[in-house]
């Protein structure tokens, strides 16, 4: 027999849970997925991963939930800059709807690299840190290695061209430190993201400016120090954290991560509606960009993912096609890649917008080089201040490793037929006619890329090339000098969208491809459902093996260089 008081023990336990107050939380251990992996296994596998959006739409609804009454976010180095002023964005506006704030960490860095970590920090009511923690807080250092001694003794000979002087890959090769303006270019890089990060800083403690310079200088702080300079609110294990949230909000708080609030509330709030709706089509662009599908992108961090022009073509295509689409947001994140299929990218983003659809660019942490050349095209063009993009250039070449196998003792036999058969091997020197062959090719994509810009941008050739010759700028210097339109995030960059397509202020977003992981493992129907699968890629064309060998970037000649992840 049922008891009748657990019924309603257990009745009345329910509706408290659904009535009680929520502590939204949030873990950066892992990071944050900007955008599920094409490849199907790793999309499913992906699903317990903090997406972005998740975090970004739980933060919104958060800001009018009632029931939210704290934010609590345990801080790691799982994002970077750009990611990590998106995420400053959304805690201020919770902040200013009168929610508490808390950021916690067991560091901030051991040994200093704490910086972008504690500036995301910064930006949070209260700032916690374990009495064993440190404040990292050092400063923004960029670290570039030059080959061209070692590969002198190896017998390995360099052979690049570029366009123009700033485009610093073939530098990397061929040089033995900065040449002028490499370095001017890195120079600026790490000024304008220092002064980001420490003008964030100041405001959000309430310090001057200089004091925030003079503290970094004296940084990794220790916690007691760090107190004492007034970077944290306490010091503090977890359990304390949480502690001092449940006395400010109450002990009937429930815990909520922020993705799991949100895709609830989602889930509760997709009811039938009358009529179609009319909706912002989300496109993401993430990875080194290719020829043919985008890539595979698994559930660790060291798989990254690969941006094909099929695959976001398609999407294109397929948000011109329905008539519910009235504006077109493109998430890019990308160092570049292949010049065809950037190419091809930026071709379907000028159909868009002759098809009547206004297509606004949302950069993330890197959109330079390839992932330039994609957004440049594009209505509206939003940014992070601290986003790596620009690097308007192209380099293309190969190492001669002839002395190299001389000296280990490998012989090598050819045969051929066509002068320019053995054009981009490793073992051969480029000939006269070669190199003739090579520099066509860059000034014809150099020149290409440039009048694209000036086209897309409204810039004088002139101008374009100041501002090109393959130099990286920052979100904050690109806007300033016409690269970019706005400053902001995703939110910002959606808000944009419904505006230029009419619609409401709550309209909702859809992503594209509209897919699940399942549904993308079946077979594509047409070249019009290019977006299931996966394939391989070789996006330097036949220079793809010899790039892989000698670890050069194997997406193509519109790559950035290096790494420009900042954290």
């Amino acid at each position: 027999m049922v008891d009748p008081g657990s019924v309603v023990s257990a009745i009345k336990q329910a509706r408290d849970r659904r009535t009680a107050p929520l502590v939204l939380e949030l873990d950066l251990t892992d990071g944050i997925v900007e955008t599920p992996p094409a490849d199907p296994l790793a999309a499913i596998l992906s699903m317990r991963r903090t997406h972005l959006r998740d975090v970004l739409d739980g933060l919104r609804r958060a800001r009018a939930d009632a029931r939210v009454r704290a934010l609590v976010v345990k801080i790691t180095g799982g994002v970077g800059l750009a990611m990590a002023q998106e995420l400053r964005e959304a805690v201020i506006a919770v902040r200013e709807a009168g929610k508490l704030t808390v950021a916690w960490a067991e560091t901030f860095g051991e040994g200093g690299r704490g910086t972008v970590p504690y500036y995301l920090a910064s930006a949070f009511d209260k700032v916690y840190l374990q009495p064993t923690g440190e404040v990292g807080l050092t400063g923004i250092a960029l670290e570039e290695p030059f080959f061209a001694g070692a590969l002198e003794k190896l017998g390995v000979q360099p052979r690049f061209a570029k366009r123009h002087e700033y485009k610093t890959m073939a530098n990397t090769f061929m040089e033995k430190g900065y040449t002028p303006e490499h370095e001017e270019s890195s120079r600026r890089l790490v000024t304008s993201l220092g002064e980001q990060i420490t003008t964030g800083i100041a405001a959000a403690r309430d310090l001057p400016p200089d004091r925030v310079r003079e503290l970094m200088d004296q940084g990794p702080l220790l916690a007691a120090e760090a107190l004492e300079a007034k970077l944290v609110d306490r010091l503090g294990y977890r359990d304390e954290v949480y502690a001092d949230v449940r006395e400010e909000v109450g002990d009937q708080a429930i815990l909520r991560y922020v993705a799991r609030y949100n895709r609830t509330h989602a889930l509760s709030q997709r009811l039938p509606q009358p009529g179609r709706q009319d909706v912002v089509a989300l496109i993401n662009g993430h990875g080194p960009i290719r020829l043919g599908r985008s890539g595979r992108g698994g559930p660790l961090p060291t798989q990254s993912a690969a941006m094909g022009s099929d695959t976001i073509g398609a999407a294109l295509r397929a948000a011109v096609k329905d008539d519910r689409v009235k504006a077109i947001v493109f998430r890019v994140n990308s160092p570049g890649g292949s010049a065809v299929a950037s190419d091809a990218i930026w071709r379907e983003v000028i159909l868009a917008g002759k098809a009547g659809k206004p297509v606004i660019v949302s950069m993330g942490n890197v959109a330079a080089s390839g992932g330039y050349y994609v957004a440049m095209a594009a209505d509206t063009i939003v940014a992070q201040p601290g986003t790596i993009t620009g690097s308007i250039g192209v380099v293309v070449g190969k190492a001669v490793v002839n002395g190299l196998l001389d000296r280990i003792g490998v012989g090598l036999g050819t045969v051929a037929e066509g002068e320019h058969a053995r054009m981009l091997s490793a073992t051969k020197d480029f000939s006269e006619s070669e190199w003739e062959r090579i520099n066509a090719s860059l000034d014809q994509i150099y020149d290409d890329f440039t009048r694209k810009v000036a086209e897309g941008r409204g810039l004088s050739r002139e101008r374009v090339h100041e501002l090109a010759r393959g130099r990286v700028w920052t979100g904050a210097d690109a806007k300033e000098h016409g690269l970019v339109d706005e400053l902001g995030g995703l939110d910002l960059a959606l808000e944009l969208a419904r505006k230029k397509g009419g619609l409401a202020a709550d309209a909702p977003v859809r992503p594209y491809p509209h897919t699940s992981p399942f549904e993308r493992l079946r077979p594509p129907e047409s070249s019009e459902d290019r977006t299931a699968a996966t394939a391989r890629f070789d996006g330097w064309g036949s220079l793809g093996g010899v790039a892989a060998r000698l670890g050069l970037p194997a997406a193509g000649p519109l790559t950035l260089p290096g790494s420009w992840e900042i954290r």
